[in-house]
């Protein structure tokens, strides 16, 4: 996981291509010819012993015979030269190489990349098209075709796909910042390059062409620090491949590969879309209108028939229209016929001159409404369509240049050659535009789509209730007692005690050995005023219902007694060899009108564990309403999972029936989220059905599968879950009960009463500015952090709860570096509360692995000056900023003691 070097490689001064070649048609060649034609104006060395010169170029007939060593190397030989080839080309100073070569063995691979270890050195590929640079004139591929300069990054795993992209975008007068062919991703993989194009200025949005992720932690980390900069939209191919192997659990058949990288894009902020041309009608949206601040569409068109197609594919793709307000009808109907529409599409008629059409659009510019506006026009021969452009053209730059907020404006001006004029004008004055109305509806969708995403990136969840305790000591000792008597599926009252001991509600039972123990249960259940439930209990029958092995409400202990032995029978003449069959008896819960939800856990083999939540019950496969979310989830991500589903309306209430708990639905998936993650020995989880109404939830099953973590260890969670274990309390002087702990997303609303006890001053002294106040987003971005890059612990008083301190890093993809700040309340300084906060990060940073911590201090900072110098830190001089100091910090050596 490391940036380093990539700069090489995208940013080269100069390149050596290994492997040029005069024969017309070879790869050699190719490569030869775009380098050579392509406009890049560094150091170009072709290297082939056979030949003095190549394509009218200078040739060197080795590596060494180079006049100096190249940024970066473009490889096209055979396979088994690869390794040695990177060898020497590491140890002359190139620091990257493009593997073009296809067909090398994984040995191959392996060897190529330690060749290059020591010097970190980075290979793009094998087995691609090449890389392309268009700002630098860099083409080193064997595309047909180079591609425009432009604000778009392209990543692809496919070559051919990149050079179908490349050709497409060139007709359509598309541009790239970088094009990009991944290749087998040995080394440089799609984690690598989002982390890079994340602080690049160049690309305005980042496409990405899919096959598979091969290091999900990495890309998840990635995904989410680059969406949150710039839009990312991505096409994954094999989206209907079959599902993963047979499981014991609902959740495990239902978790598709496919779902799972689709919760992934979800829960990264990624805008997914299913072919070529959805993805660059997203580009185009996206690069081109800003994040819209309303979900609804004004239609402006000349062509009735067009704007009711418009609003047709809107209303397809689950949009909705804008409503036209009295005041704006009025305004309208002052400039326009009669006979005009009234509604939304405003249909300004077909004999509308450019200054109909302008005085249309400048009015609905104007409504307050913040609807978006796609502008339609069908050609006529009754008024120009280029003229009408240009109206439109000319009257959003008029309002840009007097400051006026314009709305987002889209554009579809059907027709050809008719309208190929005005796309090039919208298109140089970078609105949005579109061939066809549906083309154009679509692209709106994804802009609310992206715009719901960013929302969600940037969602504060509320706090979990404090008072519901989770007694991990009691599900470890569940877990390990099954694992250490071979059972790798627990038993119903072992999964539901499971399920009790981390907060979440269930039905109460008991293990009875034969049908007369299952006779006394009964009588105690039935003198409580509740009938019984018998089910049949073995390791080897998981699907009770299927086998007969479920009776429900059971009036009299003697009648429980009776099913149990007819259960007993049932079973044995369905499961013959099935182990040590017992039963559970537990109270009859009756719940009219409750709905049966499924939640559920399953291992993706590459995202690792996932969440399902969706409607249960027997029939749980046969609807397969379900969705599914990367852990760990909070309240916020919880109610979003529950959002994908089709139940979840009917959980808002309906008719008669009022709305069930959702938040106690949502509560019970963050506790499932936490098991999950504190538990790898969990592989398979199924809770069906958790009943849930008005009055709460309840799981009245539950089925867990384990394995030994030892020696079968769970795929890694792709996201980092919150560390409790750095939770810590202390004291300090009269500062009793201190607890300080990583940061959480719902600590946000404890900032607005902490930056309350912070003076201005010392707002500046950590800012670097005056900060009156701080944004929401930027709270969010505070609070929202990535755990494995960042740590943030704050500081709270046990018994407020009041937020006393912050102390904070983020550190580089590779961990080599990571920037420090702290903060703590004005009316705290000086009683050891920054000192305590700053040795509990410093820690951690130690721990993670972290290199180097280091920080930019203001000079006039005299207290952090001298608590970084007593903690360890260097204190260093910034050349030509006599206002600020830079302290550093390896980790290499122990912090002094306090």
């Amino acid at each position: 996981m490391t940036m380093r070097n990539l700069d090489a490689l995208m940013e080269p001064r100069s390149v050596a291509l290994i492997g040029s070649s005069p024969r017309p048609g070879s790869i050699g060649n190719t490569v030869t010819r775009n380098l050579l034609s392509g406009g890049f104006k560094g150091d170009i060395y072709l290297v082939n012993p056979k030949h003095a010169a190549i394509e009218g170029h200078a040739c060197h007939a080795s590596i060494g015979g180079l006049p100096s060593a190249p940024d970066v190397a473009v490889i096209a030989t055979p396979p088994a030269t690869i390794p040695g080839i990177v060898a020497e080309l590491a140890a002359r100073g190139t620091r990257a190489a493009i593997v073009i070569t296809a067909g090398l063995s994984e040995a191959q691979k392996i060897a190529t990349l330690e060749a290059g270890r020591e010097k970190l050195f980075r290979v793009l590929g094998p087995n691609n098209i090449g890389l392309m640079l268009p700002h630098l004139g860099f083409n080193a591929s064997f595309s047909h075709i180079a591609p425009a300069a432009g604000e778009l990054a392209l990543l692809s795993q496919s070559g051919a796909l990149v050079t179908a992209i490349v050709d497409w975008a060139a007709e359509r007068k598309i541009g790239f910042s970088h094009v990009v062919s991944l290749g087998d991703m040995s080394d440089v993989d799609f984690g690598d390059m989002l982390d890079y194009l994340a602080g690049d200025t160049r690309s305005k949005a980042i496409l990405l062409y899919m096959e598979a992720v091969t290091n999900a932690q990495k890309f998840m980390s990635a995904a989410r620090r680059a969406a949150r900069v710039k839009p990312v939209v991505v096409v994954k191919s094999g989206r209907h491949a079959a599902a993963a192997a047979a499981a014991a659990s609902h959740t495990g058949r239902l978790a598709g590969a496919d779902n799972a990288y689709e919760a992934a894009f979800r829960r990264a902020g990624l805008l997914r879309v299913t072919d070529l041309d959805e993805l660059f009608e997203a580009a185009e949206a996206l690069t081109r209108v800003p994040r819209l601040a309303s979900e609804q569409l004004m239609i402006l068109t000349n062509g009735g028939g067009a704007g009711v197609l418009a609003a047709d594919r809107l209303a397809d793709f689950d949009g909705d229209l804008a409503k036209l307000s009295d005041a704006t009808r009025a305004k309208l109907s002052a400039v326009l016929p009669a006979n005009w529409s009234k509604a939304n599409p405003v249909d300004v008629i077909g004999d509308a001159s450019p200054e109909r059409y302008d005085a249309a659009f400048q009015i609905l510019l104007e409504d307050p409404d913040p609807s978006a506006l796609l502008v339609i026009n069908c050609p006529t021969a009754l008024a120009s369509s280029t003229d009408i452009a240009e109206r439109i053209v000319d009257t959003l730059a008029k309002r840009r240049a007097a400051g006026k907020i314009n709305k987002p404006v889209l554009t579809n001006w059907l027709g050809n050659p008719a309208a190929e004029e005005a796309r090039r004008l919208f298109s140089a004055a970078r609105i949005a535009t579109y061939e066809t109305p549906s083309a154009a509806a679509r692209g709106f969708m994804q802009l609310v789509r992206y715009t719901r995403a960013q929302n969600e990136l940037m969602r504060a969840p509320p706090a979990m209730d404090p008072e519901v305790r989770i007694d991990r000591a009691k599900a470890r000792e569940i877990i390990e007692r099954a694992l250490r008597e071979g059972t790798r599926m627990l038993s119903e009252a072992d999964g539901k005690a499971l399920m009790a001991a981390y907060g979440i509600p269930v039905v109460p039972t008991s293990v009875a050995e034969n049908p007369e123990e299952v006779r006394r249960v009964a009588e105690q259940i039935v003198a409580t005023g509740s009938t019984v439930v018998v089910k049949i209990l073995s390791p080897d029958v998981i699907h009770k219902s299927d086998v007969g092995g479920v009776r429900l409400n059971i009036a009299a202990p003697q009648d429980a007694a009776r099913e149990a032995e007819r259960m007993l029978e049932r079973v044995r003449a369905a499961v013959p060899n099935a182990r040590s069959l017992r039963f559970t008896v537990s109270p009859m819960i009756r719940r009219p009108g409750a709905h049966e939800l499924i939640l559920g856990m399953s291992v993706d083999q590459t995202f690792g564990p996932l969440i399902m939540f969706g409607a249960g019950g027997v029939s749980v496969e046969a609807v397969a309403d379900t969705a599914l979310a990367l852990p760990p989830l909070d309240l916020g991500l919880a109610d979003h999972l529950m959002r994908q589903t089709h139940i979840d309306r009917l959980l808002h209430g309906y008719r008669d029936r009022p709305p069930a708990d959702r938040a106690g639905i949502a509560a019970a998936l963050v506790r499932l989220s936490e098991l999950i993650a504190e538990n790898p020995e969990i592989r398979e989880l199924d809770i069906n059905p958790l009943l849930a109404d008005a009055d709460g939830v309840i799981a009245l099953d539950a089925r867990v599968a384990l394995k030994s973590e030892t020696d079968e260890p769970r795929v890694p969670m792709a996201i980092a879950p919150y560390p409790a274990d750095w939770e810590k309390a202390i004291t300090l002087g009269d500062l009793d009960g201190i607890l300080l702990r990583p940061i959480k997303p719902e600590d946000e609303a404890l900032y607005e009463e902490f930056m309350a006890h912070v003076t201005d001053y010392d707002r500046r002294l950590r800012f670097m500015a005056p900060m009156k106040s701080l944004s929401f987003g930027f709270l969010a971005r505070l609070t929202q952090i990535d755990y494995a890059r960042e740590m943030a612990f704050v500081a709270l008083d046990r018994q407020s709860g009041a937020l006393l301190g912050v102390a904070r890093y983020t550190a580089d993809p590779d961990l080599a570096r990571a920037e420090y700040a702290v903060l703590v309340r004005s009316d705290l300084k000086g009683r050891g509360l920054g000192w305590a906060l700053m040795s509990h990060l410093i820690a951690h940073a130690r721990a993670r692995g972290i290199g180097v911590l280091h920080g930019d201090v203001l000079t006039e900072n005299t207290t952090m000056l001298n608590m970084c110098a007593d903690l360890g830190f260097e204190i260093k001089a910034v050349p030509d900023d006599p206002t600020m100091r830079e302290v550093v910090l390896p980790l290499g050596a122990e912090p002094p003691s306090t």
